[in-house]
């Protein structure tokens, strides 16, 4: 529990008292509640006692219970509150800490809580003991003291400045003379309350509600504190014909001190510069003004020049003047200009725009303000032609012709001119040498740096150009000479980054200038802003050319280094190839025949790449050459189906003599009309090994209603007669032989030749395939038994006969024929029943081949027709 001390015990009674009194007032006397004590202040960390008094107008249906308590808006615990009486309630804190902080006193009833009051309370300290007394004392004006207070109090606290007489006899205390009142750490005693003496001494007391405090009396001197108001500059002149001077002059203050001696001094600086220089300059108290000269200064520069002064008993100089600025005697510019150009294309009469420009004297001092420039330019053949022009800012246009030109810039002032900056100017067609081999270009944390190798070691002095890639105007170039060296530094400063410069290095020698080597140069790199491009033009079975274009100078932000193109097929793996930056094409190759691609380019510098839009293409199923070869096989093919088919229309007949000829077809022939019966066609033809040994064959007579008769010629007789068997039209020279001129010749063919060609039309035999071949007697008793009256008449007729032996020596096969040897092709007459139709009509029949040399087999289809009349 913390301890309560004496005097906070006695303050609680007096507070007790007082509450105790309040209620017994008359009821009107007092408010609906009031709190004691009403803005309190305590020193903080003590213990903080409160009282809240309700007024009659709550009671009796409230008390002294119902009220609460709250720190600012904090509810305070319970345990802190006492009830005094039914109207008198009191809340205890301890170790307050609060610098400010409101308590509120409520009541609470029903559940509802309703403010009464409430009071601000401050902590703090007490004063502690002021320290530093100090005074200054402006003659005839004020006596003004500060010092310190010490710790702050945060609390109200007033102080109180006294001026004391000091005694002749050090045993006694300071008499009071003056005093003066304060809130702050200063006081003032004004005139005519400032008198002067050397035997003051000031003291300073500080109070509170929680104390108070005394410093000393301090003794201090009057002419020790004095003050003068600042002296008044009245002029600042440069001598006309003095150069490096000024002249100053100075009004001093009129309230000083008399008859007491004054230093004053000269402060000035010039305007490049913060060093400050001083000069001290001694007046007597009767000298109303001062003045001095300022000498070793630099020439046409400005200065600022201020005064102040001091009495020699005080410590106190007196503020600053204002300051006044004044510039130095000009002389002549002793430095050149920063003379360059930048040489336009010339046009097709040979005139050109030079860009001349120039940097401000940089010379240290300055020589004087620049009035302008003079620019001189002539031919380099003809100096007599000097043009002359005047210019007040740092760049021109000039305007020559194809000639060689000397150029010359000299700054002036009123003292004179600058010494000419000279530079020539190449004709059109003269060609400039290149000294330097080769030069690269780096950073470092702060600089840039080029370097550069000359191959002409006597040239000591260069300029490097720089400028933006996507700088148009000329004058937009910046550069420096560098002499004595091949490697240029500059700050980081003086770049972009992310952009693109061009530098470059010209060699001078003498007033010429050589042809520059030129690089580019990024200070800082970030990926490009965008990627390239692609364009996949047209695709082939297995390669397409991928182009692209660069990207624009705006959006590298870095020195391209190379493309990587990315293709990948449909559901495939991604392939690349990386290319070269100056190449803007490539030819992919291997690619799959009739696949799908997608393609897209990256552009990479220093900091990383970036990937254009994907594009896709889809190669052929087949390229030139596939279709060349597809295509030739099948073009000469049709032409030669063309060519045949021409040929075959032409030459149809030969081909169909060739290749088809006519066969006589023997169901068509009317020498005879061939049994029905398939019996007797399978006997007919049953008998295929054995040979016809029928010693003669009949002609067949012509049948009853017709008109003309055929013979049948005994083949034995009559086949010597036929000049060949194998030419075509043998002509037979019996003469029992009927011929008819207007019907044809009756051809001679083996072994039977039939007549009468009107009665074949009118009679149609039917040949029938039998199933089954017959023996060859069968063939020769059935000829035999139809043509017996008909070879009976030819008998008496024909004296010769043919032997079947004979027959078979001599008779060839004729390549007409359509059945061979081994096998026979029977046609059907259209004529024929509907059974017989039916039957097989291809036969296959084997001869016999018993070592009979020659035989013959004779077919039906070996008959020709021929008619006679």
């Amino acid at each position: 529990m913390p301890v309560v001390t004496e005097k906070e015990m006695f303050s609680c009674l007096i507070w007790m008292f007082v509450l105790l009194c309040s209620s017994l007032t008359d009821e009107n006397s007092i408010r609906d509640a009031d709190i004691f004590p009403p803005s309190p202040e305590i020193e903080r960390g003590s213990t903080l006692k409160l009282f809240c008094i309700l007024g009659k107008r709550y009671t009796p249906q409230r008390n002294a219970s119902h009220i609460i308590w709250k720190l600012n808006h904090e509810l305070i615990a319970r345990e802190n509150y006492n009830i005094v009486n039914e109207t008198v309630s009191s809340i205890t804190i301890h170790n307050f800490t609060y610098s400010k902080a409101h308590v509120k006193c409520f009541t609470k009833y029903l559940g509802k809580e309703q403010l009464l009051i409430h009071t601000e309370v401050k902590s703090g300290f007490p004063p502690d003991t002021p320290r530093n007394i100090s005074c200054v004392y402006y003659f005839e004006v004020e006596l003004t003291c500060t010092w310190t207070s010490g710790r702050e109090t945060n609390l109200t606290t007033n102080y109180t400045l006294y001026r004391k007489m000091i005694p002749e006899e050090r045993m006694t205390f300071p008499k009071t003379e003056a005093s003066c009142q304060s809130k702050t750490e200063s006081c003032s005693f004004y005139y005519p309350d400032t008198p002067y003496s050397s035997s003051f001494c000031f003291q300073v007391k500080a109070e509170n509600v929680l104390g108070k405090a005394s410093s000393d009396c301090v003794p201090i001197p009057m002419e020790k504190i004095e003050k003068f108001e600042p002296p008044e500059i009245l002029s600042v002149k440069k001598i006309t014909g003095i150069r490096q001077l000024l002249t100053v002059t100075w009004k001093m203050p009129e309230k000083i001190v008399p008859s007491q001696d004054l230093n004053c001094q000269v402060q000035y600086r010039n305007m490049y510069s913060n060093s400050l220089e001083f000069v001290t300059v001694a007046l007597n108290s009767a000298e109303k003004t001062g003045s001095c000269n300022l000498t070793g200064l630099w020439d046409s520069t400005e200065y600022s020049v201020a005064v102040r002064c001091v009495s020699i008993m005080s410590k106190l100089w007196s503020e600053w003047s204002r300051g006044i600025t004044a510039r130095t005697e000009e002389k002549a510019p002793s430095e050149k200009v920063d003379l360059w150009r930048v040489i336009g294309s010339s046009h097709s009469d040979g005139n050109r725009c030079v860009h001349l420009m120039w940097k401000p004297l940089n010379s240290f001092p300055a020589s004087g303000r620049i009035l302008g420039y003079k620019i001189q330019y002539s031919p380099e053949n003809n100096v007599v032609l000097k043009t002359t022009n005047i210019s007040t800012g740092n760049k021109t246009i000039l305007h020559l012709n194809k000639e060689a030109y000397i150029v010359s810039v000299a700054a002036y002032n009123s003292a004179g001119n600058s010494p000419e900056a000279i530079l020539r100017i190449p004709s059109t067609d003269e060609k400039t040498s290149q000294m330097i081999e080769t030069a690269r270009t780096f950073t470092t944390n702060e600089e840039v740096v080029v370097e550069w190798i000359a191959s002409e070691p006597e040239v000591t002095e260069y300029v490097v150009e720089w400028y933006e890639e996507v700088e148009t105007n000329p004058f937009g170039r910046l550069w420096q000479y560098v002499s004595n060296s091949t490697n240029w530094k500059t700050n980081k400063k003086h770049f972009k980054p992310f952009i693109c410069y061009n530098i470059s290095v010209y060699p001078l020698y003498g007033n010429k200038v050589a042809a520059p080597y030129s690089i580019q140069t990024f200070v800082q790199e970030k990926e490009p802003s965008e990627g390239p491009v692609a364009d996949t033009g047209i695709p082939g079975k297995n390669e397409i050319t991928i182009k692209w274009n660069e990207i624009s100078k705006d959006k590298r932000n870095g020195l391209i280094k190379n493309y990587t193109i990315f293709y990948k097929p449909e559901d495939g793996k991604e392939l690349n190839e990386t290319v070269n930056s100056d190449v803007l094409q490539y030819r992919l190759k291997s690619l799959q025949a009739n696949t799908q691609y997608t393609v897209h380019i990256m552009a990479s510098n220093g900091a990383g790449g970036t990937r254009g839009e994907p594009k896709t293409f889809k190669t052929l199923k087949f390229n030139k050459e596939d279709i060349i070869f597809i295509a030739l096989p099948v073009g000469l093919s049709m032409v030669f189906l063309l060519g045949l088919w021409i040929t075959c229309i032409l030459k149809k007949h030969t081909f169909k003599k060739v290749c088809w000829p006519d066969i006589p077809n023997p169901a068509e022939s009317i020498a005879v009309e061939w049994p029905l019966d398939p019996s007797m066609t399978n006997s007919f033809l049953k008998s295929e090994a054995k040979i016809i040994d029928s010693e003669n064959i009949s002609v067949l007579e012509p049948s009853e209603g017709s008109q003309e008769g055929l013979s049948l010629m005994n083949c034995e007789n009559h086949v010597p007669e036929c000049d060949d068997i194998n030419t075509k039209g043998m002509n037979c020279v019996n003469k029992n032989i009927p011929y008819n001129e207007e019907n044809g010749a009756v051809k001679c063919f083996s072994p039977y030749v039939i007549t009468d060609q009107d009665v074949r039309s009118k009679r149609h035999l039917a040949w029938i395939l039998a199933r089954e071949t017959q023996p060859t007697e069968m063939l020769e008793e059935d000829l035999c038994d139809s043509q017996k009256p008909s070879i009976k008449n030819e008998e008496n007729d024909n004296q010769e006969v043919l032997n079947l032996e004979d027959f078979g020596e001599k008779a060839l096969f004729n390549p007409y024929l359509k059945n061979s040897v081994k096998t026979r092709e029977f046609l059907i007459s259209e004529n024929l029943p509907e059974h017989s139709r039916n039957e097989p009509k291809t036969q296959t029949a084997v001869l016999p081949q018993q070592n009979v040399t020659g035989q013959s087999y004779v077919t039906l289809d070996m008959f020709r027709l021929a008619t006679s009349h």
